[in-house]
């Protein structure tokens, strides 16, 4: 099975386990669908599923918790689209969720969401034993929290250093968007009862992955074009923030891309070719359009 359609698989499997959560009809359950069920890549959960099928495990035992990630991750772009973050008015193409529902709604769905999140991640899968579910649950609440993404959103927020230097830079991405794809690789990678030599070299690729991806989306920011990308081509330089291409250059940033590429793809040397679709996922984040 070539890379998309077993990407497609995945996503699959991940979208009809989301549709299938009980969602009522109330004014919280249509915020937080209307964000979660509109499209998105599923890049994190597809990631856990991925690595627990690398490691031995079963993709569908585990998509439940897998789609945890995706809730959180939700969570994580309402609440950063609020005018008190990035102040965009739009997401994937349509009205951001303080636009659409009112920002006092937008703070409670982003609530929810990774509540509920953390509620799925928490669900033992059938058949495998409780101590590695508790592992993941610790993982992931690790990386969702002050010591993962929300604390690399707070030095997003706070005002940056007058001269940020990449080192700087590194750490606050390696938070901010990294913690949530290293715990995606370790979710999957941990329900299926990997060996520790692999987990390592899973986290070792999805920190590669994570920063190409990042380095990536500040790309596009420069390149890009709105219609595409679904929000407004240009917000991180018209807000000031530091992105790779402005501490950098649009050059040396394309240069880091390449090498986090291959640094994601050098991680999985030990699976040979049973690591091919980690390895076109790392590529296809390096040269994807939106």
């Amino acid at each position: 099975m070539n890379f998309f359609a077993q990407y497609a698989l995945y996503e699959r499997m991940i979208n009809e386990a989301l549709a299938a959560l009980p969602w009522g009809e109330d004014r919280l359950c249509r915020c937080m669908t209307y964000s979660l069920l509109d499209g998105g890549k599923r890049l994190r959960p597809v990631l856990a599923l991925a690595a627990a099928a690398l490691t031995g495990g079963s993709p569908a035992a585990i998509v439940v918790p897998a789609c945890g990630l995706e809730l959180i991750h939700t969570y994580s772009l309402i609440h950063d689209d609020l005018p008190c973050m990035d102040d965009d008015d739009t997401r994937r193409g349509r009205p951001a969720s303080h636009i659409v529902f009112g920002e006092a709604a937008a703070v409670l769905t982003g609530d929810a969401l990774l509540t509920l999140g953390l509620e799925l991640v928490a669900r033992p899968p059938a058949g495998i034993p409780l101590e590695r579910s508790l592992q993941a649950v610790a993982l992931v609440t690790a990386a969702a929290g002050w010591r993962g993404m929300v604390g690399g959103q707070m030095l997003d927020t706070d005002e940056p250093p007058a001269r940020p230097d990449l080192a700087w830079l590194e750490h606050m991405q390696s938070l901010k968007t990294g913690a949530l794809f290293v715990a995606a690789a370790e979710l999957g990678a941990v329900l299926a009862g990997a060996a520790a030599g692999e987990l390592e070299a899973l986290r070792a690729y999805a920190r590669a992955l994570g920063a190409a991806f990042q380095i990536k989306d500040d790309i596009l920011d420069v390149e890009g074009e709105s219609a595409v990308l679904g929000k407004p081509a240009g917000s991180d330089a018209k807000g000031a923030k530091p992105t790779y291409p402005a501490v950098l250059g649009l050059k040396a940033a394309k240069a880091a891309l390449g090498r986090k590429t291959e640094a994601a793809a050098a991680a999985l040397a030990g699976w040979g070719e049973k690591g091919e679709f980690l390895r076109a996922l790392a590529a296809w984040a390096a040269e994807r359009e939106k």
